[in-house]
């Protein structure tokens, strides 16, 4: 693409989490080997508060702020403005990340979407996003949701003209380690915990090393709270006596690194967006022990593929499979299944199909 021709994106990034920002990282990077040029404009986390609704619009503003400041330096730097912005020439294409961000958008854009507030702000948490969300996302040039099932979720057309599904690239984070060489029986992750269902992990740990002859089974780590945040939400925090160790928030290396050390990652969401967590750990060799779950949880279907033991309400039984009946080839096959969530395959996406999409869609 010569210079003149260069497509220039701006993507706003809401980054509330850190799977959020990894997904907006690795999608620039995969714009800018298509030839794009990538602005990242990250809103600055807004102050906790106490309800649902008030964090969303404190999002939503942070994420207009940072918007707004892309596109007012891109004015007072002597580039293109667009309409709306100041006089002469074009403005990018925006992609805003997340449906939140979008809400209280300065200029209309593509949204890329893990899931809609329609089906994950039930009542009064979504009072005022699902309706604005509705007129967001029927305004808007291009939706770029994660899976089908957020597309379907939403209500919004099937992928087609005005949708085009972006998965979030996932790899494996180095070598993995062989089965006999893990030395951590189970992880998993728990920031959220009542939506991550921390609490009916930590009663599934317990029924399996309470069984009549249980054989130990190891240690169960939990990554991504603490005592104080399980303290807020009600659930007791576990003991050394009973296998569970709490490691709070760690960094993505050393999070990885736990991972390819865990011979299973197991998880009960009470609602799973996307799920890239699951993802994560079968990249790097893990088992994965889960309940269903509501929501378009893309891990659920390759999950019960490669071992349908491990996929149910009986969460102890589906640990004690997968701890003393690993079956053979897991990890390898789970390789073979995450193929369509690769860097390569993302790249396909953008250098096939997103590019010219968003060409279509930039503001005239």
């Amino acid at each position: 693409m010569a210079a003149s021709e260069q497509l220039e994106v701006l993507l706003v990034s809401l980054g509330s989490t850190t799977g959020l920002r990894a997904a907006d990282e690795e999608l620039a990077a995969s714009l800018r080997r298509a030839g794009a040029a990538v602005e990242l404009a990250r809103a600055q986390p807004p102050r906790p508060l106490r309800t649902m609704a008030l964090t969303d619009l404190a999002w939503a503003r942070a994420a207009r702020a940072a918007a707004r400041g892309a596109l007012l330096e891109r004015m007072t730097s002597g580039r293109a403005p667009g309409p709306g912005l100041g006089a002469g020439g074009r403005a990018p294409v925006v992609i805003y990340s997340s449906t939140t961000a979008s809400l209280l958008w300065p200029l209309p854009g593509a949204v890329r979407f893990d899931a809609c507030a329609a089906s994950n702000r039930p009542g009064r948490h979504g009072l005022w996003q699902r309706p604005l969300e509705r007129r967001r996302l029927a305004s808007s040039p291009l939706l770029l949701p994660w899976s089908e099932g957020a597309l379907e979720e939403c209500g919004a057309a099937p992928a087609g003209a005005r949708s085009l599904v972006i998965p979030v690239a996932v790899e494996p984070s180095g070598p993995a380690l062989p089965p006999q060489e893990r030395d951590i029986a189970a992880l998993t992750y728990a920031a959220n915990p009542l939506k991550k269902g921390l609490d009916r992990v930590l009663a599934a740990w317990r029924r399996l090393r309470a069984e009549p002859g249980a054989e130990p089974v190891g240690e169960l780590l939990v990554a991504g709270t603490d005592e104080p945040e399980l303290a807020r939400a009600g659930i007791p925090v576990p003991g050394a006596s009973e296998g569970v160790r709490l490691l709070g928030r760690l960094s993505p290396v050393e999070y990885r690194g736990l991972l390819r050390r865990a011979r299973v990652f197991v998880c009960a969401p009470r609602r799973e967006d996307y799920g890239i967590s699951q993802l994560e750990a079968l990249a790097d060799g893990c088992m994965l022990v889960t309940t269903p779950a509501p929501g378009p949880y893309v891990g659920l279907a390759p999950a019960r593929a490669l071992d349908p033991r491990l996929v149910g309400e009986d969460l102890a039984a589906a640990l004690r499979s997968a701890l003393e009946d690993p079956r053979p080839g897991y990890a390898e096959d789970a390789a073979r299944a995450l193929a369509p969530f690769s860097p390569a395959a993302l790249t396909r996406i953008v250098q096939g199909e997103l590019l010219a999409r968003l060409s279509a869609a930039r503001p005239r």
